[in-house]
C-alpha cells in the first residue's frame, strides 16, 4: 500500500498479462512462455525504450510523462477507469481518505426518496448513510449486527451476501475494483490498508480478484437483488458523486429504481409500504 512505485509496476504487469499478442497485432515468433505481452513487445507498441519500461515495472523510474502514460494506456487497451487509475498511480495524491461527513441535506435527500432504495458509500466502501428502503433491500443495514456496513466485508466474509446479490461475482469484482482505485489515490491510508489486508488474509476469493488488477468506477446500469419478501428484482441504478473537495473523491450515492408499471416497481412499492409500516 505505501509503495506507490511498486503499485504502478504491479498494475502495468497485470494489464500486460491481459493483452493477447493477437489482439495487439503480434503474430508468429518463438514459443511463448509468458501470459500476454512480453515487456519488449509492450515497450515497442508504446514507443518507449525497453529499459525505461522495465524500470517502470520495477519501480525504479518515477513520474512518467503524460505522453508516456497515454501511449501505455493505448497499447494496453485501458478503459477510462483504468486510464484514470494509471495516472493516479503515476502521480499519486498522498494522505488518508479525507473525512467525509454526511451532511444533513444529504440525509434529508435520501429520506425523501421513499420509493427509491438509496445509500451512500465512502472510498473504503463503507455504507455511511441510507434510506429505509435501501437499508432493507441491501440486507438489513439499519439493524445493528444484521450485516457489516462495509460492502467489501459483507461480500467476502458473509455468506448472506450471495442471497442478496445473486450475481455475486461481478458485485465482488466491483467492490475490489473500487478499493483498488481508493488504494491508488490514498496509499498512506492505514484504515484502508488494514481493510485490504484483512480481506486478503481471510478470503481466497478476494485475493484472486485483487491479483487480477481489476479497476472499477461506479457508474450506472442494472443489477439484480434478492429480498425474502420482494423476491428477485432487476433494478436500474445510478450513481451520484458528492466531492469531498475539488479534485478529490468523496461520497458516492447509489439510487435504484424500476420502470413505472413493471413488476419490479410494484414489488418495490409493496416493500416500501411494509418498511414504512414497520411490519
Amino acid at each position: 500500500m505505501g509503495d506507490t512505485q511498486r503499485a504502478l509496476g504491479d498494475f502495468l504487469r497485470a494489464r500486460r498479462g491481459r493483452v493477447t499478442p493477437e489482439h495487439a497485432g503480434i503474430t508468429g515468433g518463438r514459443r511463448r512462455r509468458v501470459r500476454g505481452l512480453r515487456r519488449e513487445e509492450l515497450a515497442q507498441l508504446a514507443g518507449i525504450s525497453v529499459d525505461y519500461y522495465v524500470r517502470l515495472e520495477q519501480g525504479r523510474a518515477t513520474r512518467p510523462s503524460a505522453e508516456v502514460l497515454d501511449a501505455l494506456a493505448r497499447a494496453l487497451g485501458l478503459d477510462a477507469a483504468e486510464r484514470a487509475h494509471l495516472v493516479t498511480l503515476a502521480d499519486v495524491r498522498r494522505g488518508p481518505v479525507p473525512g467525509l461527513p454526511v451532511s444533513p441535506l444529504l440525509r434529508r435527500m435520501l429520506d425523501s426518496l421513499t420509493g427509491f432504495p438509496a445509500f451512500a458509500t465512502n472510498p473504503r466502501v463503507d455504507v455511511v448513510a441510507w434510506n429505509a428502503l435501501g437499508a432493507e433491500l441491501l440486507g438489513g443495514l439499519g439493524e445493528p449486527g444484521r450485516r457489516d456496513p462495509n460492502n467489501a466485508r459483507f461480500l467476502f466474509l458473509d455468506p448472506a451476501s450471495r442471497d442478496v446479490f445473486p450475481d455475486w461475482e461481478p458485485r465482488a469484482a466491483e467492490a475490489v475494483g473500487q478499493l483498488r482505485v481508493a488504494a491508488g489515490r490514498h496509499p498512506d491510508d492505514t484504515e484502508l490498508a488494514a481493510l485490504i489486508g484483512e480481506l486478503a488474509g481471510r478470503s481466497t476469493e478476494f485475493r484472486r480478484i485483487w491479483d487480477s488488477g481489476e479497476v472499477v468506477m461506479c457508474e450506472a446500469g442494472r443489477k439484480r437483488l434478492r429480498h425474502p419478501v420482494a423476491g428477485l428484482l432487476t433494478l436500474d441504478f445510478e450513481t451520484l458523486h458528492v466531492p469531498a473537495a475539488p479534485g478529490e473523491t468523496g461520497l458516492v450515492v447509489h439510487v435504484f429504481s424500476a420502470p413505472e408499471g413493471s413488476g419490479e416497481a410494484r414489488a418495490l412499492a409493496r416493500l416500501a409500504e411494509t418498511v414504512s409500516s414497520g411490519r
